[in-house]
This record gives C-alpha cells, sequence and structure tokens, in this order.
C-alpha cells in the first residue's frame, strides 16, 4: 500500500453534482458556460439539489421558499454584536454563527430525507443574512432585513449597502455566485462529507466545510489577489513586483489550478465582469494591472489565471471589504456543500481512508524511571 500526498489524482467517490473533465466544468451536466450566461443563482441550487433545471413554476416556488428563510434569530444578531469585532475574523464569526443555527433548529437532529432537504433550505437562506448583517455590524450600522421580491444575488447586495444595486452589479454578483458554487470534490466539499459520513447533522457537515474554506490555499485566495494588487498600486509596476516576487520564491496568488492543466473555465466570465465594472467606477487600473499580471505569468511560467484572480477586482469593484471575499465564497459554495451532503446521506458509507506509517519501527519500550 502507497499513499498519494494530498490525495491528488484519488479518486475518493462516485458523485452525479458537478464534474471537472478535459479542463471542462460542468454541473450535472451542464457546461459551467451555458449556466453563468443565462441562470440565475436560484436555478443553479435547484439544479445542484435536485439533478435537474427548474421550470418557471418550480423555480417561483423555491425563490419563495428562500426568501420565507432569509431572516435569522435575534440571538445570533445578539451574538454577532458581542463580538470583539477589531480582531475577529470574518470566516469566524460566520463559522460560529452557521453553528448556532443549529441550536435555533429544532429539526437539526432529524436525519429524514425531508427534513435535511428543509435545513439546506434555511441554511443557503439564512448565510447571506449572517453575512451582511456581520459587515454592518462591524461598522456600527443596524442589519438590513432581506427583501423577499428580490433575487438572492441583488438581496446580497441590498442586506450589505443599503441599496437596491444597478443591474450590472445584479449580473456581475450572480455570474460570481453561479461560478463558485460547486467544484466537484474540493476541500471543503470533502470535509463536509466525511463529516456527515458519521451520520452527524447538516449544520455539523457545513460548519466543518466553512472551517476549511477559512484556510488561505482554499478560500483566501482572492482576497489576497486582491492584496497584491493594492501593494502594487500602478498598473507600471505590475511586472516588477511580480518578478520580485520570483526572484524571492513567493506564490502569486490566483494563479494555476491543481485539476486544470490548461486553464479555469471560469476566470473569463469574471474577466469580463471586472473590464466592466472597473470601466464603470473609473478604476481601470485593477483591470489593467490583472491583464498585465495574467500574460506575464502565463508567458513566463505557462500558469494563466484562475477563478480567484478576477473575482477579486469584480468584488472590490462592488465595494466589497476585502476581508468578506471568502464569506462571500461561502455564501456561494454552501449551494455545493448542501447538494453533496444530501448526496452523502443518500447512499451513505463512513468514509475511514488508511495512512501509509513512515515512522520508526520496532522499538523497545523503556520503563519512565530509565528514561534519559
Amino acid at each position: 500500500m502507497s499513499g498519494t500526498k494530498g490525495l491528488e489524482g484519488i479518486v475518493a467517490t462516485e458523485s452525479k453534482i458537478s464534474s471537472i473533465i478535459d479542463d471542462k466544468l460542468t454541473y450535472v451536466g451542464y457546461d459551467i458556460d451555458d449556466l453563468t450566461e443565462n441562470c440565475s443563482f436560484e436555478e443553479v441550487v435547484y439544479l445542484l439539489w435536485n439533478l435537474k433545471l427548474p421550470n418557471q413554476e418550480e423555480l417561483a416556488s423555491f425563490k419563495a421558499d428562500l426568501a420565507k428563510e432569509m431572516e435569522v434569530p435575534q440571538g445570533i444578531i445578539d451574538h454577532l454584536k458581542s463580538y470583539d469585532l477589531s480582531t475577529v475574523h470574518p470566516m469566524a464569526a460566520v463559522r460560529t454563527a452557521v453553528s448556532m443555527l443549529g441550536l435555533y433548529d429544532n429539526e437539526a437532529d432529524e436525519m429524514t430525507e425531508e427534513a435535511n432537504r428543509r435545513k439546506a433550505l434555511r441554511l443557503q437562506a439564512k448565510i447571506s443574512t449572517i453575512v451582511t448583517a456581520f459587515a454592518r455590524i462591524r461598522k456600527g450600522q443596524e442589519p438590513v432585513a432581506p427583501k423577499k421580491d428580490l433575487n438572492f444575488a441583488a438581496n446580497f447586495l441590498y442586506m450589505l449597502n443599503g441599496k437596491e444595486p444597478e443591474d450590472i452589479e445584479e449580473e456581475a454578483f450572480n455570474k460570481a455566485l453561479v461560478l463558485h458554487a460547486d467544484h466537484e470534490l474540493n476541500a471543503s466539499t470533502f470535509t463536509s462529507r466525511v463529516c456527515v459520513a458519521t451520520l452527524s447533522d447538516v449544520y455539523s457537515g457545513v460548519t466543518a466545510a466553512i472551517g476549511a474554506l477559512k484556510g488561505p490555499l482554499h478560500g483566501g485566495a482572492n482576497e489576497r489577489v486582491m492584496q497584491m494588487l493594492s501593494e502594487i498600486g500602478t498598473v507600471d509596476n505590475a511586472i516588477p513586483h511580480i518578478k520580485e516576487k520570483f526572484a524571492n520564491k513567493e506564490k502569486v496568488m490566483g494563479m494555476g489550478h491543481r485539476v486544470y492543466e490548461n486553464g479555469d473555465p471560469r476566470a473569463k466570465h469574471l474577466r469580463d465582469m471586472s473590464y466592466q465594472l472597473t470601466n464603470i467606477t473609473g478604476e481601470t487600473k485593477w483591470y489593467d494591472m490583472s491583464v498585465k499580471i495574467e500574460e506575464f505569468i502565463k508567458e513566463e511560467k505557462g500558469l494563466p489565471a484562475n477563478v480567484d484572480f478576477y473575482s477579486a477586482s469584480v468584488y472590490h469593484s462592488l465595494g466589497i471589504d476585502h476581508d468578506l471575499f471568502t464569506p462571500i465564497f461561502a455564501v456561494s459554495r454552501i449551494s455545493g456543500w448542501l447538494a453533496h451532503i444530501l448526496e452523502q446521506y443518500s447512499d451513505n458509507r463512513l468514509i475511514r481512508p488508511r495512512a501509509d506509517y513512515v515512522g520508526p519501527d520496532k522499538q523497545k519500550f523503556v520503563p519512565l524511571s530509565e528514561r534519559s
């Protein structure tokens, strides 16, 4: 038996939810390009959970059900207000609040399929309210209640900023949500499946996934891209800065991908939105800088941009605080986590891999009194 570091190339399960084959990403067999250009985020969530796209009646019912569940218990809002908001990490706040939701749900430990689907709906609806409430509370503002007549993407931006977004802003954010919704057996999704494979509850599975997403090698990449762009400051400084990073053997976040050989198919959509939004805001340097960096690294290292690279300037152009980029990732990816959790429950087997032991062998025990 021989191990593979990071489980690279290991097929751990079968799934009907999403696939990455020949550098093409699909959700339930639908090409990501078609879904991004034509679907609302709600349609994609429905697709991931039901393995089919909704008709008009099903979509209207699903959107109404989501809207009904968006409010969060006052106890969670009060808890967010109790934090030392000068030091708390937004992902830690979201992780804790999502875990707390289980304390307010009398079905939290009910394991029927129907109950788990109701919990999935509650979690998908409430996470955007939690993230936006935290964002406002730490600025000394009161949370904004959701509007039942707004789409999911528009509602998030409305609850964040206190005003309804422009059409181009809603379109950009909706596309970002669709593009981040699922990505096969990534680290956080695998974590959620391992957790619920023990027959733990949905809230535990999602909380575990948020913990995995919090790491900079997974969900934190786009925040670090924006940090880098801010440090660079000007288009003329872009290439010298990257050359310096290469000289210091530093990693450039947002470039290349573990499972794509010829480029992330999601990146082009956010590249287009970055171009449009930075022109609207008058801050074209973020897009120009990004393009210059991508072209240079692709030529020098053969690494194209991934979805995180351009999502950074998109979120920045929407006026979103940089440390909220990863919580927003969770607002989208929870749809995929929940799809995988439901799939794991439907045909469960405890996930228990083995490890190659590479430590010392045949050691002789020495009593405590004789150890040097």
